[in-house]
């Protein structure tokens, strides 16, 4: 962008001083030059008048260039909301659904200094009551056993074969499926799961979804891999159904043996089962950070064209807007039809558009031709006609990327439901665009003309598709990634703890905004150019850090510098050399970290500093042998992996 000329850089001192030079030449019996003096004060007076009219000169070039850029159908980005997930917990099992309904509002508490932060249910959550029907295991290579009448004994049944194996199960059979609930599975046991941490068994818990198994966020887990009596608490996913295993249809879930991490014990016996109840403590439904608003007379039409309407709450979120305009003229009702732009619109059609930056209803202009006729793009409504909007969302912003936690107040009345709570971070939360960043797009805007030819392309497009990603990275993809072609890399934003850490699944796209990217990209990519739009490949990283603090510096809070400096170093969003995140393909190497070390005050530079770099599985929890550099792929970015540091 080429920067815009100063047309006048004079200041008030500058015009003062320029006054009383002319004053010493051409009243030279003008002596008192001084504040005091009556004539400095007119001068004072008119080089204050004199610097407004230079400053509101200099903003022509500006005024110009945004003209400029809404001839060519520039219109800032409005925020993208956070989306997360809120628990609703009951207060009591219930004997009936308890239903919670689409648009139900949750918040985080009020504070002395900040507004509380508003999140919206997107769907209806129906708490489904559940109770035990059956139980059975599954071990390695055999047909699954129905050990139900064993719970009436005393002895009860082993969960796993004699001698557990990885992949032996234990089955639990609901009465009916719990899709999005909370179950508390309330097990008697005996201690007789010889080998296993309590604290740490080898278990997986999963339900069965139509299409396989799939694995249930462990809440919390009182038996100690079934080694005492207590309650699991498990979410169930989404997508479960009732199945029949072991000629019995019921809701099933499984707890599965894995293979042990290095350190962590198995089971040499198998673990007892004496009894199962079953109840439905809760359910989860997805959020976003937005306010619904419901039927919205936004005034009434003067029957002329080009008419707009401002809303009360703004901006509007662009992203799944689905209300309509109503055009109330008597008791003739009509529906107009929103649309993109009024380029294809014509005299007779119902169409109107909405600027969500704005916040603003818009209606078709009328062109004056060259024969003095008038050409209008759009229908206008009659005049004293009354514009109603049925729906819209107002929200967004990097407000709502809020940590786990954090979202605990119930704004809207759901009987029987005691408390809610995010259990992970709400992320995806980008602020508005700004002008400055518009005036770097619109170049690019006209020189691409909405077509992905060069790498630029396919990163401002993916931006327009989608502004809640925070990075976009366009790379050659190789025969690995599915062919040669053009590889769209997404990375979205995440929100991080105290001392930076990202969770690695926050790191993960949402599979509908891939898609919704993809398809966008594949109307305007060349004829023949291959596409994948995917996330980055992300490779582990533990910086092993061991240095010494200078004195009368507390060792705890030079340990909580020296982690944020990691996690600040390597963060995908705002690390690297220059602060916008590491970048792709990039290796780490030590003498970064020891450069990153340098700056914080506490730690004694003059003293030995041990860096250690081990390439780490986040999933897994396993690290490899010790390097001294981090080597990444062309698509590769590093991720910070429970970096460990000793301060001595």
């Amino acid at each position: 962008m080429l920067p815009a000329p100063n047309l006048d850089d004079r200041t008030f001192q500058g015009l003062v001083d320029e006054a009383k030079r002319l004053v010493q030449n051409r009243c030279p019996e003008w002596t008192d030059h001084n504040v005091s003096d009556p004539g400095v004060t007119l001068i004072e007076a008119f080089a204050q008048m004199v610097d407004q009219l230079v400053y509101r000169l200099n903003r022509v070039p500006d005024l110009n260039y945004v003209k400029f850029l809404e001839m060519i159908g520039v219109e800032l980005r409005p925020p993208s909301p956070a989306r997360g997930r809120v628990t609703f917990w009951l207060s009591a099992p219930q004997p009936a659904p308890v239903l919670v309904r689409a648009e139900t509002q949750v918040s985080t508490p009020r504070t002395d200094i900040h507004d509380p932060v508003v999140f919206t249910t997107t769907r209806d959550l129906e708490i489904v009551p559940c109770s035990f029907a059956r139980a059975g295991s599954a071990p390695v290579g055999d047909d699954p056993v129905d050990h139900t009448p064993a719970l009436l004994g005393q002895q009860g049944f082993p969960a796993f074969s004699a001698t557990p194996v990885v992949g032996d199960a234990l089955l639990v059979g609901l009465s009916n499926a719990v899709p999005s609930c909370a179950v508390t599975l309330r097990l008697d046991c005996t201690v007789s799961g010889v080998g296993v941490d309590p604290r740490r068994p080898p278990l997986v818990w999963e339900a069965w979804t139509g299409a396989g198994w799939t694995p249930c966020e462990l809440d919390h887990d009182d038996t100690g891999g079934f080694n005492k009596d207590g309650d699991v608490v498990l979410h169930v996913p989404d997508e479960h159904q009732t199945s029949i295993i072991a000629r019995e249809r019921a809701g099933w879930l499984r707890c599965r043996l894995v293979d042990a991490l290095p350190g962590q014990p198995t089971y040499s016996a198998s673990p007892r089962i004496q009894g199962i109840t079953a109840f439905t403590i809760g359910g989860t439904a997805p959020m976003i950070h937005a306010e619904v608003v419901h039927e919205e007379t936004i005034g009434r039409s003067d029957g002329t064209p080009g008419q707009r309407f401002a809303l009360q709450r703004r901006p509007v979120l662009a992203a799944d807007r689905a209300g309509t305009l109503e055009v109330r003229d008597g008791d003739d009702v009509q529906v107009w039809q929103e649309v993109p732009h009024f380029a294809e619109s014509g005299p007779e059609d119902l169409h109107y558009r909405v600027d969500a930056f704005a916040g603003e209803v818009q209606l078709g202009p009328a062109v004056r031709r060259a024969d003095g006729a008038l050409q209008h793009f759009g229908a206008v409504p009659p005049r004293k006609a009354t514009l109603t909007v049925s729906s819209y969302r107002s929200g967004g912003g990097r407000r709502g990327n809020v940590t786990a936690g954090q979202v605990r107040v119930l704004k809207t009345s759901v009987p029987y439901v005691a408390r809610v709570e995010n259990r992970a971070p709400a992320v995806g939360g980008a602020d508005a665009e700004t002008l400055e960043e518009a005036k770097v797009r619109g170049p690019m805007l006209l020189r691409s003309r909405g077509r992905a030819v060069t790498a630029d392309d396919f990163i401002q497009l993916t931006h327009d598709v989608a502004p809640e990603v925070a990075r976009v990275h366009c790379a050659p993809s190789r025969q690995g990634d599915g062919g040669e072609g053009v590889l769209v890399l997404v990375v979205p934003h995440v929100v991080t703890d105290d001392v930076g850490r990202v969770r690695r699944a926050d790191l993960t796209p949402d599979e509908g905004m891939l898609q919704r990217i993809s398809e966008a990209l594949d109307e305007r990519r060349l004829v023949g150019t291959r596409l994948l739009v995917a996330p980055p490949v992300y490779v582990g990283l533990t910086v092993v850090v061991d240095v010494r603090s200078r004195e009368r510096y507390d060792a705890d809070l030079v340990r909580d510098d020296v982690l944020r400096a990691l996690y600040g170093l390597l963060d995908p969003l705002t690390g690297g050399p220059d602060g916008t995140g590491w970048p792709f393909g990039r290796s780490v190497q030590s003498h970064e970290v020891h450069a990153a070390l340098a700056r914080i005050s506490g730690v004694d530079m003059a003293q030995e500093i041990s860096v250690t770099l081990f390439p780490a599985d986040a999933v897994s929890g396993r690290r490899e042998q010790p390097v001294q550099r981090l080597d990444l792929p062309e698509n590769g970015l590093v991720f910070s992996y429970e970096h460990q540091v000793r301060v001595r």
